[in-house]
C-alpha cells in the first residue's frame, strides 16, 4: 500500500496552500473573480503617486493589507520630469517581469522543480513622436518588448524553458499586453 506524499513548500511557494486553493476555486468558480484598485494623485509636474491596499477576491474584502503600497511615478528630465521615480511605461516593464517571475515560482513549486535563481531583463522600445503628437503613424506605447530569462534549477534546461512557457501562457499582465484590455475612463469636475 502505498501513501500520496502531501506536497511540499518550495521555491518559497507555500505548495499546499497553492494546492488548497486550486481545489477551492474548482468547487466554487466565483472565488476566482477579484478586483484590485489603486488611486493616484498628481504630485507637480509629471510626478504623481499611487496608493494600493485593499481588493477584492475570494468572495470578500481582502483586509491583510494593514498598510498601504505607494509607487512614485515620473519622467526624467529630458522629458521635462524631475526624475524622482520610474515613468508608468517602466512600471510596465516592471509588472511583466515580475508576474512571469511569480507564476515561474508557482508553476515549478506545483511541478516539484526547485529553483536556484531566476534572473530576468526586460526591454522595451518607444517612438516619442507618438506620445508628442508629432506623428499619427506612431503609435503611443512601446513598439516591441523583449524579456530574457536567466533560470538555474533541478530540472533540465528543457523543462526549465517549458516553465517559463508556461507562465507566459498564464500571465495576467501578459495577456493584458498582448490581447488589450477595455480600458473606461470617467471624469469628475469641481
Amino acid at each position: 500500500m502505498s501513501t500520496a506524499t502531501p506536497p511540499i513548500a518550495r521555491n518559497g511557494v507555500d505548495t499546499p496552500t497553492l494546492f488548497a486553493t486550486l481545489d477551492a476555486v474548482k468547487g466554487s468558480p466565483e472565488l476566482a473573480k477579484f478586483q484590485f484598485r489603486a488611486t493616484n494623485r498628481w504630485v507637480s509636474g509629471t510626478h504623481n503617486r499611487s496608493t494600493i491596499q485593499g481588493f477584492f477576491g475570494a468572495g470578500q474584502e481582502d483586509t491583510s493589507r494593514t498598510e498601504p503600497y505607494t509607487y512614485d511615478a515620473d519622467h526624467p528630465p529630458v522629458l521635462v520630469g524631475g526624475g524622482k521615480a520610474p515613468t508608468p511605461v517602466e512600471f510596465l516593464l516592471h509588472a511583466l517581469a515580475a508576474c512571469l517571475t511569480a507564476g515561474l515560482a508557482n508553476i515549478a513549486a506545483a511541478r516539484g522543480v526547485n529553483l536556484t535563481s531566476v534572473e530576468s531583463t526586460v526591454e522595451g522600445d518607444i517612438d516619442l513622436n507618438g506620445i508628442l503628437g508629432l506623428s499619427d503613424q506612431v503609435r503611443n506605447g512601446y513598439q516591441g518588448i523583449r524579456v530574457h530569462f536567466t533560470v538555474t534549477g533541478d530540472a533540465p534546461p528543457e523543462k526549465l524553458r517549458a516553465l517559463v512557457e508556461q507562465s507566459r501562457a498564464r500571465s495576467a499582465v501578459y495577456d493584458v499586453l498582448t490581447n488589450g484590455v477595455p480600458v473606461a475612463i470617467d471624469v469628475t469636475t469641481a
